[in-house]
Formats: C-alpha cells, structure tokens, sequence
C-alpha cells in the first residue's frame, strides 16, 4: 500500500526537522492562532479531568516544541485550574536559534508568557500560575469582572488585560495578543474556548494527536460551543509512532 505523501514515520525525523514541520509562517502580521490537542482514538480529551493520562513520548516531545515555537501560551481558566498550570519553561538556547531562523522562538531566549482567559477573572492569586518562577502571567478578562478580583490577580504578578465587555471575545483576544507583539499563539484548550474560536472563525490550524487507547466515560470532545461553524481544513501532515501514536497538523483554508 502506497502511503500519502506527507505521512511520515517519526522515527525517520530528528529534532531540527520537527522544528521546521512546526514552523510558524515566517514573519505572521497578525496573531496566528495555533490549537494543541490530544484525544484518545474514541475522541476522549481528558482521564479523570485531565490530559496528562493520554499523553504519550511523541506527543509530549511535540507539546515542547510548540511551546519552543511560541510567543505566547493562551489557556481556558478551566483547564489552567485543572491542569494546575505554571510558567512555562523552555530551553533558551534554542528560543534565541529558532528566533535567528526566523521559525519563532524569541530573540532574548525568554520563554512563551501564560495567558490565561477568564471573563470572571476567578483565579487564585496563590496557585501555581502565579507562584512558579518564570514569565509574569497575562490574564483576559472582561471589564464585568469584579474588581477585587483583578486587583488581587494584579498583586500576586498579573498583567490583566480586558479583552471584551462581559465575555473575552476571539477579536479581543487577537487585539490584546497584538498589542503584546505576540503573534506566534498556542492554544492549549480547554474545549470551551476551543469551540468560541472555532466560531468565530480565529482558528488558524489545529495540532492534534491521537493517543493509541481507548478511555469510554463522559470525557468531552476536544471542541465545544453552543453554535456550530464547520471549518474547512487541510491536513498538512500526518506523523506516525510505533507505539500507534498519530501526530497531525492541519491549517484552515482561509489561511491558504
């Protein structure tokens, strides 16, 4: 059987070329919005609340090197609080290469900023997110949010940033995003904020990788939303693991 051409076996790429795989469309002139998920092949996102239990080597080697990639790290308050969210921490060295080849990284080594969105602004001050050593965090929010809230997001080291009126919307995000020179954007979830991307048509390509098992349960899909927008996609490539493990990559067609 002949395989499609961008199907790849991983055990065929070394590291260098995995960076070019995931490269960021040289020199973005807007934020490019990139989602990272991995599901279980019945389409399970998380086991027990969280997604740490699919995860697989390839898939936490490629997690790395998409934060390597990016400018900036943007995660649902859910999934920050679930996944007890810190700093991010990448390798400088290779921050400064990857900025000099212009496949993203950042010109000082500094690592991707946390931003996080919340239209409550409901977060504790004393969490991880605030307390790990690394970047200051950027929490989205909403001018609706309760004021004490802000100010004590903003005491423990916060940038808050109001990002729409009584919900953080998708242009908010990208005007606060850009306003930052952070436009090389990884989205790490959750499903809820994957899904208001989706409709309001911000998502710029999908990583997403299928981990080779079976979970059942109540587990959501990786997209959620009141409304409905089909999306167009071509997939760029499909990587394969010999443990089963399938990485792909798809951009939208408006990107085309």
């Amino acid at each position: 059987m002949q395989r499609m051409p961008n199907a790849i076996q991983l055990t065929e790429l070394n590291h260098d070329d995995l960076l070019a795989l995931y490269a960021y469309p040289a020199g973005p002139a807007a934020p490019w919005i990139r989602v990272n998920f991995v599901t279980s092949i019945d389409g399970a996102v998380t086991i027990d609340g969280r997604s740490g239990g699919l995860g697989t080597p390839a898939d936490k080697k490629v997690f790395q090197i998409l934060r390597d990639l990016a400018d900036v790290v943007v995660v649902g308050a859910g999934t920050a609080r679930s996944e007890n969210y810190g700093a991010a921490h990448t390798d400088s060295q290779l921050r400064m290469r990857l900025h000099h080849h212009g496949f993203g990284g950042d010109p000082t080594g500094a690592a991707p900023r946390i931003a996080v969105v919340t239209a409550s602004a409901d977060l504790d001050p004393t969490s991880r997110l605030f307390t790990d050593t690394g970047a200051r965090p950027i929490i989205l929010t909403t001018a609706a949010a309760p004021a004490d809230r802000k100010q004590a997001i903003t005491g423990a080291g916060g940038q808050v940033i109001e990002a729409g009126e009584t919900s953080v919307t998708a242009e908010g995000l990208r005007n606060a995003l850009e306003e930052l020179e952070m436009r090389r954007v990884l989205c790490e979830g959750g499903p809820a904020l994957f899904g208001d991307l989706i409709v309001a048509q911000a998502v710029d390509e999908l990583c997403l990788t299928l981990s080779p098992m079976l979970v059942a349960g109540t587990e959501r899909r990786i997209a959620v939303s009141p409304n409905a927008m089909p999306t167009p996609m071509t997939c760029r490539h499909l990587l394969f693991d010999d443990d089963g493990t399938i990485l792909t990559r798809w951009v939208a067609h408006h990107t085309l």
